[in-house]
């Protein structure tokens, strides 16, 4: 018999101080709603990574387009940023696109 071998990953948010666990073996990421980060959801990264998440907020008019707002403040906000010694992702709240019926 073969044994099966679950991987495991752990994950911290280097704002909030957050662990987590998960058994994935593909590629994957692990995000939290983070009350470090106006209670938006927020990537994790591995235990071992030294890594700044940071909120950016959207620095353009809206003119009504429907997007995230932090919670707090009611600001829109543009992107999650995650950087790393060796690069930077980014998530991104895309403003949500909206019809009129006649």
């Amino acid at each position: 018999m073969i044994p099966t071998l679950t991987p495991v990953n752990r994950w911290y948010c280097p704002n909030c101080g957050k662990q987590d666990v998960s058994y994935e073996a593909r590629p994957h990421s692990r995000f939290h709603i983070c009350p470090k980060l106006r209670h938006l959801s927020a990537p994790m990264v591995p235990l071992d990574t030294k890594a700044k998440v940071e909120l950016r907020e959207r620095e353009d008019y809206t003119n009504g387009d429907v997007v995230a707002l932090d919670p707090e403040r009611r600001r829109p906000v543009m992107s999650i940023i995650t950087t790393r010694d060796n690069g930077q992702d980014v998530a991104v709240f895309a403003p949500t696109a909206t019809a009129k019926g006649a």
